[in-house]
């Protein structure tokens, strides 16, 4: 497996960890009113993964392409 495979696969599971992460804060919500400040603040973590392995898959192809030509 190459390092862009490693990428999109992380970036998938980062995807369902956040989505996990905000159907938790919303149930907290609706149960606690108030929820903790860790429950608050859990999904940015992987927020901040997705963005950085998203946008490395967004300038991927046109480094390729710009590879292929030389």
């Amino acid at each position: 497996m190459n390092w862009s495979m490693w990428i999109r696969q992380a970036h998938r599971w980062l995807s369902i960890i956040f989505t996990l992460a905000v159907v938790a804060n919303f149930t907290a919500m609706g149960l606690v009113g108030e929820p903790p400040m860790w429950v608050v603040y859990s999904p940015l973590p992987p927020l901040f993964l997705m963005l950085l392995t998203g946008l490395y898959m967004f300038v991927l192809p046109y480094t390729r392409k710009g590879r292929g030509k030389a």
